[in-house]
């Protein structure tokens, strides 16, 4: 089996569905470029039946980028899949993405239909979308707690019915990592090699990312994820994430996929400017305090030697440089290298000692401290500056 990894990037469709994270097709547009440079390999760009602003913005992406595959969202019903290939005309590259939920639970509440009568929905659904692309994907909505026989048969009659792709969503963020497993290999043991087994993971319980990559070892082979891990609810599996983590952990997530992962900042800040919220700062990868250190032993390991604290390089993901934040918890190493990065010199050891006590106490009462308070401090202490700042990270 192949180690290649396709990225399907739902940023713009399950993405958008977060609160605050609506987009018009000119912001989809800014957004979908950036993910276009990074190398995602589809795009999923709207649901069409949902607006004409979804419809509008399918029909842009397929337009302005036609090296890539845009995908449309549509229910397994006949209005939604003809509206999804109607905003699909005349797109170089068009997959649409159907689905119908499968679990027990939303057969019970949501649509009180047997389990045949779903399968029939299902194949009708990916029949139609077969007349009018040839690339058509099916997921099970809640498959991850629909019963594993069931879902086994429905997924193999939509592979006989020309699915290229059958989604195995954990929808509601419920599975935990071996079980998304076995439900993943089941599946690819079903469908051979006839389709792409693909995993779409939600983070209601903190796993999205570890669920992906513990299928992609049961042999899911595509991984539909978003950027900044915006999404319904707790949000999707982190596009930054899985591509990351496939970098660095090579010899653990034996993959790959075709992004540039030096893009990824990029994309996490023009993410960021159109909607209403950034990443928490302490998000992995794309944070603004994923390569920031504080605590004094941390700053001096990194200022020794900066992979004892940085498994990765900040440019490998585009972010511009790692920042040694100082405050209360900082040593005496750090603030020695701002106090010469300020352009204050080379202090002795004994002026350094004076100068830390003295930052400590200020420190003490911040929450955090700026160049120019130490610069005022160095100045207040009498120490004159001797060369020009340097560029201070």
């Amino acid at each position: 089996m192949s180690d290649r990894v396709y990225i399907f990037d739902t940023t713009l469709r399950d993405g958008e569905q977060s609160p605050g994270c609506s987009m018009n097709t000119d912001e989809k547009l800014l957004v979908a470029r950036k993910l276009v440079d990074l190398g995602v390999d589809i795009l999923e760009a709207g649901f069409p039946i949902a607006s004409d602003g979804d419809f509008e913005a399918v029909r842009k992406v397929g337009a302005e980028f036609p090296e890539i595959r845009v995908a449309a969202l549509a229910r397994t019903v006949q209005k939604d899949i003809e509206r999804a290939a109607k905003s699909l005309e005349g797109v170089k590259n068009p997959r649409i993405h159907c689905f119908v939920a499968t679990s027990e639970i939303h057969l019970k509440y949501k649509f009180n239909k047997t389990q045949d009568e779903i399968l029939e929905l299902a194949v009708r659904g990916v029949e139609l979308a077969k007349k009018y692309v040839d690339d058509v994907e099916w997921s099970a909505e809640d498959g991850s707690r629909t019963e594993i026989g069931y879902l086994r048969r429905i997924s193999k009659a939509c592979v006989d019915a020309g699915a290229t792709t059958i989604n195995i969503p954990d929808t509601v963020g419920f599975c935990t990592p071996e079980h998304y497993a076995e439900i993943i290999g089941a599946i690819v043991d079903e469908v051979g090699d006839r389709a792409i087994v693909s995993v779409h993971t939600h983070d209601d319980l903190g796993l999205a990312t570890a669920n992906a990559l513990a299928a992609l070892h049961a042999g899911a082979r595509q991984i539909e994820c978003a950027m900044n891990g915006i999404g319904e609810r707790a949000g999707n599996c982190a596009l930054e994430e899985v591509a990351v983590i496939m970098n660095v952990r090579k010899d653990r997530v034996p993959f790959h996929t075709n992004i540039r992962t030096e893009g990824l900042f990029a994309a996490s800040q023009a993410l960021a400017s159109v909607i209403t919220f950034g990443p928490q700062p302490n998000k992995a990868i794309v944070g603004r305090n994923a390569f920031a250190h504080e605590a004094g032993i941390h700053q001096d390991g990194y200022l020794k030697h900066r992979s004892t604290y940085e498994i990765m390089e900040p440019a490998s993901v585009g972010v511009p440089a790692t920042n040694l934040v100082l405050g209360k918890h900082s040593g005496r190493h750090a603030l020695h290298q701002r106090i010469v990065d300020l352009g204050y010199g080379d202090l002795s050891a004994d002026d350094t000692t004076k100068v830390y006590e003295a930052f400590t106490t200020m420190a003490d009462t911040r929450k955090g401290v700026l160049d120019e308070d130490i610069a005022k401090l160095l100045d207040q202490m009498g120490y004159g500056k001797v060369a020009e700042p340097a560029v201070v990270s």
